[in-house]
């Protein structure tokens, strides 16, 4: 693995378990007072059971309804009046909350968080339950349902994994399985892996950190572990989907889009960081290779998009689109995406590319490593995900010593017919009457 660049900022930290397990990763930046107060729960879509999903999701918004000592709604008004910032996100691998806040107030912010970790069942009640599965459910008529293109993560993710596999279903659960959820059941659910071994706690910003975990131990030392999560399912899939699968979706959208899917290495693995410059190649702005060939030169494509979801169980899935230019011919669009992808598995990316991805990619990680909130993010993924919070300080090494062979190599792993998906959407008539 390579080494540390000089040149790059380090982030120094200490690592530690209180009795309970909870894992406390503490960073000091006193160049601002402020600090930022990250916790990761080891718990995702990933984790729920057939006929349960959308249950982390649901409790994004449940964790702020309240707890044995905090009001409905009233955690993101004391966090606001104190001049903080907060808030919350769930993925396939993890659920996280987080507040910024004045450093003098790091003592409020985790109070905040551990109230709610050893008591939040307090205030999960059917009316709580009832009030926030009708938001979400809201939430994915308005960001899935009802939303030109709105499916197109579902329909990819379950294209790219099997049915029953972890990833098939994404975080917004299905309208049934939230429908179906009662209190008992969520109750188990959050009594099951939101508990402090299962949780990795950061705190980063103008603190000491010896204060900083003994305000951790202060908070969070009390509340008693939990039982040892349950056994994941194998997760193991093949690197190639090993057929081509084609859909074509009528809906209410002013434009074709086709999307592209394709399995790929695992985050964290070398080929994941080859691919991740080379999607900088492809898509990464205006001067891209997809960019300049579909949008500028042949004027075929409105725009063009690739990226990766990172996972880290089985694979992970590389993403794209064009959205057509009216009065040009599907098949023309979808051919000469292809053969930019095409392009990166069969000739090395020159000096010139590969520099401009690099820049790309260490601006924003430069960018991640000057803030906070992204370092005590940062912090609290690579040890929930890898069991190495040190990451934070390889990571830009391990992509900027991409090279073009590796590179290459690595995309002609992924970009292959026998590994892709392509799924079209066309107008309806509604949308053509329109």
């Amino acid at each position: 693995m390579p080494g540390i660049d000089s040149t790059v900022p380090v982030v120094r930290f200490t690592d530690q378990r209180l009795a309970n397990g909870l894992r406390v990763i503490v960073a000091q930046d006193s160049l601002a007072p402020v600090v930022a107060v990250n916790i990761w729960y080891d718990v995702g879509s990933k984790d729920e059971r057939p006929g349960q999903t959308g249950f982390a999701h649901l409790f994004e918004h449940l964790m702020f309804q309240g707890s044995r000592h905090v009001g409905k709604a009233e955690h993101m008004a004391i966090v606001q009046g104190a001049g903080g910032v907060m808030n919350g996100t769930t993925y396939f691998d993890r659920t996280n909350y987080f507040e910024t806040m004045p450093s003098h107030r790091i003592d409020l912010a985790l109070w905040l968080e551990a109230d709610r970790m050893a008591t939040l069942l307090d205030a999960v009640n059917q009316e709580n339950l009832d009030n926030q599965r009708d938001v979400v459910k809201n939430e994915r008529r308005q960001s899935y349902d009802n939303r030109p293109y709105g499916s197109f993560y579902e329909r990819l993710m379950a294209a790219v994994f099997p049915a029953g596999h972890p990833y098939h279903h994404t975080p917004i659960g299905s309208m049934e399985d939230l429908d179906a959820a009662s209190l008992e059941q969520v109750r188990h659910f959050f009594s099951t892996y939101y508990v402090p071994n299962n949780a990795v706690l950061s705190i980063a910003g103008d603190v000491e950190p010896r204060a900083a975990l003994a305000a951790a131990e202060r908070y969070f030392g009390p509340i008693p572990p939990g039982a040892p999560p349950p056994r994941r399912r194998d997760m193991r899939v093949p690197p190639h989907l090993g057929t081509e699968v084609r859909e074509v979706v009528a809906d209410a959208v002013p434009l074709v889009r086709i999307y592209f899917a394709f399995r790929t290495p695992t985050y964290g693995t070398p080929a994941f960081d080859a691919l991740e410059i080379a999607t900088q190649i492809a898509a990464g702005g205006q001067g891209s290779r997809l960019h300049k060939r579909l949008v500028r030169e042949r004027r075929l494509a409105q725009d063009v998009a690739l990226f990766l979801l990172p996972l880290v169980h089985g694979a992970s899935v590389a993403v794209g689109w064009a959205t057509v230019r009216p009065g040009v011919e599907p098949q023309e669009v979808e051919r000469a995406y292809l053969a930019e992808l095409d392009g990166l598995t069969t000739s090395l990316a020159t000096d010139d590319e590969l520099a401009r991805a690099k820049a790309l990619v260490e601006s924003a990680e430069l960018g991640a490593l000057g803030r906070v909130d992204e370092v005590a993010d940062r912090l609290s993924m690579f040890a929930t995900l890898f069991d190495r919070p040190q990451l934070i300080n390889e990571q830009l090494a391990r992509y900027l010593a991409v090279d073009a062979a590796s590179l290459r190599a690595a995309a002609a792993g992924v970009f292959a017919e026998q590994n892709r998906v392509t799924l079209t959407y066309v107008p309806n008539d509604t949308a053509v009457a329109a």
